[in-house]
C-alpha cells in the first residue's frame, strides 16, 4: 500500500473525509469502550442516541452547538486568510465580562434596551481582546498564535479576579459569583419547556450571513486569495495587514457574543469563575470539521455538541468517566487530520509500475 499524489484536489474527499473521520471515531470509540470493560453498543447508544431522543434533548443539542458554531464561523474567516486566532476562549471570556458588566451596571432595572446594549458591549469586549494580537502582528510581526493563546489565560484570571473580588455578590455567602442579572438582561426562551434561547436563532442568522459574504462578495474572494496565494494578493493590491485586522476583529467579536449568550442563557444570568467548558478551543475542531464553510460548520457544530451531551449522559447511564468527552474530541481531530491526506493523495495497493514497463 502506498500514497500517490493526485493531479488535483479531490472535491469528493474534501467533503467526504470529515464524514470518514466521524465514522473512524465511532469505531475507535467502540474499541476503547471494550478495552475499558464497557458494553460498546450500550455505551455508543448512551453517547450518541439517548441524548437526542426527545424534543428537550434536541433543544439542548442546539443550545450546546450555538457557541461552537458562532465562534467557529468567526475563526473560519481568519483561517481561510491564513490568520490563526487560537485565543477565542479568551475573547469569549472578555465578551462575557463586558456584557455581564453592563447587566450588573443596570442591575435592578428593566428595559428592552438592556440586552442589545449587553450584546454590543460583548462584541466590543471580544474585539478589543482580539485587537491586541492584531496590533502586535501588524506592527511588530509577533505571532498571533502565541499572543492570542496566552491572552486566553489572562482573560480567565481577570474573570476570577472580578468574581472573587469587586463583582462578588454580597448575598452569596462568600461564593465566587456575581448577582443574578435582571429579567431584561436574560435571553428570551423561544421554545417553552426547554432552554432554547434567542441566541440560537441569532447564530443561524450569523451563519447564513457569513456564508453569503464568504461566497458571494468581493470580501470573501479577497479572504480566499490572501490565504491561498499571498503573492497574487499583493499583486492585486489586497492588503494583508487589513485582512489581519478584519479577521481577528470579526472572530473576536463573534466569540465575545458567544460568551454573552452563555452567561445570559445557559449559565443562568450571572458571571462565575468558569463560564465555558472550552468552547473557544473546541471551536477550532468545529471549523476544520466543517471545512471552513459556514454551512458545514453548522453541521459540524451539532456533531461536536453531541459529544458534550453524550459525555454527560454516558456518565449517568453507563458510568463512563467524565474524560471520555475530551477523548472523543481528540480522536475526532486526530482522524480528521489523518483523513485530510486523502484530499491530495490516493491510496494505491501493489507495487508501483516502472516507467516504460
Amino acid at each position: 500500500m502506498r500514497l500517490e499524489k493526485r493531479a488535483q484536489v479531490s472535491q469528493a474527499m474534501l467533503w467526504g473525509s470529515p464524514i470518514l473521520a466521524v465514522l473512524l471515531t465511532l469505531v475507535a470509540g467502540a474499541l476503547l469502550f471494550v478495552v475499558m470493560g464497557y458494553d460498546p453498543f450500550a455505551s455508543l447508544r448512551a453517547f450518541f442516541v439517548s441524548p437526542i431522543n426527545s424534543t428537550y434533548g434536541l433543544s439542548e443539542l442546539a443550545v450546546k452547538a450555538s457557541p461552537l458554531v458562532l465562534i467557529a464561523t468567526g475563526l473560519a474567516v481568519g483561517f481561510r486568510a491564513g490568520v490563526w486566532n487560537i485565543g477565542a476562549e479568551g475573547q469569549l471570556t472578555l465578551g462575557a465580562i463586558a456584557g455581564g458588566g453592563v447587566a450588573l451596571l443596570f442591575w435592578g432595572m428593566e428595559g428592552p434596551w438592556i440586552l442589545p446594549l449587553m450584546c454590543l458591549a460583548a462584541i466590543g469586549g471580544g474585539m478589543a481582546w482580539a485587537a491586541i494580537p492584531a496590533f502586535l502582528r501588524v506592527r511588530l510581526g509577533v505571532s498571533e498564535i502565541l499572543v492570542s493563546l496566552m491572552l486566553a489565560y489572562v482573560a480567565l484570571l481577570l474573570l476570577s479576579a472580578l468574581v472573587y473580588g469587586p463583582w462578588k455578590n454580597p448575598e452569596a455567602f462568600n461564593f465566587p459569583e456575581t448577582r443574578v442579572f435582571s429579567d431584561s438582561a436574560l435571553l428570551p426562551i423561544i421554545l417553552p419547556g426547554t432552554r432554547l434561547h434567542l441566541g440560537v436563532a441569532v447564530t443561524v442568522v450569523v451563519v447564513l450571513l457569513a456564508w453569503f459574504f464568504m461566497t458571494r462578495t468581493l470580501f470573501g474572494y479577497q479572504v480566499r486569495v490572501v490565504g491561498a496565494a499571498p503573492a497574487a494578493a499583493r499583486y492585486a493590491g489586497f492588503s494583508r495587514d487589513r485582512m489581519v485586522w478584519i479577521s481577528l476583529l470579526a472572530s473576536g467579536g463573534l466569540a465575545g457574543l458567544a460568551g454573552l449568550f452563555e452567561v445570559a442563557g445557559p449559565v443562568g444570568g450571572q458571571l462565575l469563575p468558569t463560564i465555558s467548558p472550552g468552547y473557544g478551543f473546541t471551536a477550532i475542531i468545529v471549523a476544520f470539521l466543517g471545512r471552513l464553510n459556514p454551512l458545514g460548520i453548522l453541521l459540524a457544530g451539532l456533531v461536536v455538541a453531541l459529544s458534550y451531551l453524550g459525555g454527560e449522559n454516558a456518565q449517568i447511564e453507563v458510568g463512563l468517566p467524565q474524560a471520555v468527552t475530551g477523548v472523543f474530541q481528540g480522536m475526532l481531530l486526530f482522524f480528521l487530520l489523518a483523513t485530510d491526506v486523502l484530499v491530495r493523495y490516493r491510496v494505491r495497493f501493489g507495487a508501483p509500475r516502472l516507467a516504460g514497463a
